[in-house]
């Protein structure tokens, strides 16, 4: 494998991602022939048969699978080093890709906006996931930052805190519990949750709570979307612990309203997180740095214009 070139590695990939070799052709300005002759010679130096023929469909063979995940993470790291080399020599601009879990859509385009405002000629690219899919799009390098919850012990991670995240229990305006002064967590017993799904950070919170409060919630609903929980909320299906960064467009609106649950809000924090074995490039070093300093005041920011809880 020591021979294969970068060009055969992009021709590869494309063609792993397409599994379609006139498709590929085209996008690369090549004839389907030379796309085919330079996959035989990455499969004569592998020694495996990197696709297979199955009916009318080609589709990657187990070596094939093996070696995508290598040549991506090559074709990552080549891009990477050209980055650092633009950024070294002075020029302007650049792009950071950032990973945000998906409770995160609700603040951080807030942050990018203001930090644009200061690099406008900065691209950033957001991908998005609950905890365990942002911690794999980290690890496999397909982000050099991500937004996130505390990463779990053992992650081969640097994460550094840099603003409060408080969450609630919610119900519709209409819920008799939204009236009281006062709740005890007990009295939730006999309420339905519509939760988020096993992996999210907000499902590990919840799942803590209710195991501190001594009881198994009622689960009326999953979903991996905070827009959906809401939805199903304001329909009366049940209540629902949820990011309170989430919620400020339904509060304006009446829609939602906190219970006031006794030991609410509960506490969390925002952490910027970052690969261990990797050195950060200035232009992701001046993201993190700009998240560190300003991140808790833009969400102050935000918070200030939502009703108070």
């Amino acid at each position: 494998m020591r021979n294969v070139t970068v060009r055969q590695l992009q021709i590869f990939v494309a063609t792993a991602d397409s599994l379609s070799l006139a498709r590929v052709a085209e996008r690369l300005h090549l004839t389907p022939s030379a796309v085919s002759f330079q996959i035989k010679r990455i499969e004569s130096q592998s020694g495996f048969a990197l696709f297979e023929r199955i009916g009318k469909r080609v589709q990657l063979t187990e070596p094939g699978q093996v070696l995508l995940g290598y040549a991506r993470m090559v074709l990552r790291s080549l891009q990477d080093a050209d980055e650092a080399m633009t950024a070294l020599n002075g020029l302007s601009g650049g792009r950071i890709r950032l990973g945000l879990v998906s409770t995160g859509k609700y603040i951080v385009p807030h942050m990018i906006a203001r930090f644009r405002a200061d690099a406008p000629d900065v691209r950033v690219s957001l991908r998005e996931g609950n905890r365990s899919d942002v911690l794999g799009m980290l690890t496999g390098g397909d982000v050099e930052l991500a937004i996130m919850g505390q990463p779990p012990d053992g992650a081969d991670v640097i994460a550094a805190r840099f603003a409060s995240h408080p969450s609630v229990i919610v119900a519709p305006a209409s819920h008799p519990l939204a009236r009281e002064p006062r709740l005890d967590p007990s009295i939730l017993t006999q309420e339905w949750f519509i939760t988020r799904e096993d992996g999210s950070g907000t499902r590990l919170l919840a799942d803590g709570f209710f195991r501190k409060a001594g009881f198994l919630p009622r689960i009326a609903m999953e979903s991996s979307s905070n827009e959906m929980i809401k939805q199903a909320v304001i329909a009366g299906m049940g209540l629902a612990l949820i990011s309170q960064h989430t919620i400020s467009l339904e509060l304006s609106l009446g829609l939602l309203v906190p219970l006031a649950v006794d030991g609410f809000p509960l506490m969390r924090s925002w952490f910027v997180v970052q690969r261990r074995s990797l050195p950060l490039l200035p232009l992701q070093l001046r993201l993190r740095g700009f998240l560190l300093r300003h991140g808790q005041a833009i969400i102050e920011d935000i918070v200030r214009a939502q009703p108070a809880l």
